[in-house]
């Protein structure tokens, strides 16, 4: 009888290579695409027209054989790889500095939007995979969050797209009302960006926001907004230990099992956050790498998009929608709250 040779590491990588190749590219190809709309209009970033866009190819045509193993690799390994280099953006510094006088409004405001997440999500009857989605997404950094998050509760591409459809839509409303709020509430630049900081999502639209209020709220507005972002971590692995009991009821957690839930790509993102504090990044570079993982979030995105189900969204109905809605809010009040009780309204 004769054995067939078994094939060495470098020849399986580059079978796995060739198979996503031609899904990889179209989603690259739409994340290019969906670059160029944020020059035009940077509010809106790039992730959401990559997911709107591939939502709208996929429904023109669906993923084939060819490009479906690729667009399956994009919605999934690329999305986890863009959690990772997003700690490129963080510093042990600036999560020290900013962390300690944006802690009270993070937490509070996250706790509040987790339990309504929770709450009302489950008196409107929404999925636990899509309040949990919509949840985290406003409570911690939009996008990203969701990223990090879907692949451990095991969400489907329709759920992540609502989600991240429902996000971006509140944050658009974020960024032409906040600003009117802080000049009607007389907030200083320093406090409109601890507010918009902790109360809007996703980087971009922090930027559009701190940037229609002042200048000068700007750049500590997106500092606040990076170090919220380590709230990924905590929630992750939460997730992860109640995932776990949910599917092996009875079953123990010990150390050994509680370290093997902890996705690989949060490790990386760390590991990097680390690295960038200590390991000197000439300026060029760093903003390579920054651009490079924003980018990476938009290729994900257009694989997301390609393998959404529209059908599942339309029978998702407006309910999420509400959800996302209120918990906006929740977080935006509950932030000013604690800004005027912690005497920095």
């Amino acid at each position: 009888m004769q054995f067939a040779p078994a094939r060495t590491l470098p020849t399986r990588l580059g079978a796995r290579a060739v198979e996503v190749a031609p899904g990889v590219a179209v989603t690259v190809a739409i994340a290019l695409v969906a670059s160029v709309v944020s020059r035009f209009v940077p509010a809106l970033g790039s992730a959401l027209p990559a997911l709107v866009i591939g939502i709208v190819v996929g429904a023109v045509r669906r993923p084939g054989a060819r490009t479906a193993p690729g667009v399956a690799y994009s919605g999934k390994f690329v999305l986890q790889l863009a959690v990772v280099l997003l700690g490129v953006q963080l510093s042990l510094s600036s999560i020290l500095v900013v962390g300690v006088e944006s802690l009270p409004v993070m937490l509070t405001t996250l706790a509040v939007c987790l339990l309504a997440a929770w709450l009302v999500g489950k008196a409107l009857r929404i999925p636990r995979r899509e309040r949990t989605l919509i949840g985290v997404g406003t409570g911690i950094c939009g996008a990203s969050a969701i990223a990090a998050v879907s692949p451990i509760i095991g969400a489907a591409s329709a759920e992540i797209a609502y989600a991240v459809s429902t996000i971006f839509l509140f944050n658009a409303v974020a960024v032409l009302v906040f600003p009117l709020i802080g000049h009607a509430l007389g907030m200083t630049p320093h406090a409109f960006g601890l507010f918009a900081g902790t109360a809007v999502n996703d980087t971009s639209s922090v930027v559009a926001a701190a940037s229609l209020f002042a200048t000068s709220a700007l750049g500590f507005a997106v500092v606040v907004k990076l170090v919220r972002t380590l709230m990924i971590i905590p929630i992750s692995v939460t997730l992860a230990v109640v995932e776990h009991r949910r599917r092996n009821a009875g079953a123990p957690l010990t150390a050994r099992r509680l370290v093997g839930l902890v996705p690989w790509f949060l490790v990386g993102f760390l590991v990097v956050a680390a690295a960038n504090s200590v390991i000197p990044v000439p300026g060029g570079v760093h903003d390579a790498l920054v651009t490079f993982s924003v980018f990476l979030v938009s290729v994900a995105l257009a694989g997301i998009g390609l393998s959404t189900d529209i059908a599942a969204i339309r029978r998702a109905g407006w309910r999420p929608l509400l959800l996302g809605g209120v918990l906006s809010t929740l977080v935006a009040v509950t932030s000013l709250v604690v800004l005027a009780l912690t005497g920095q309204l």
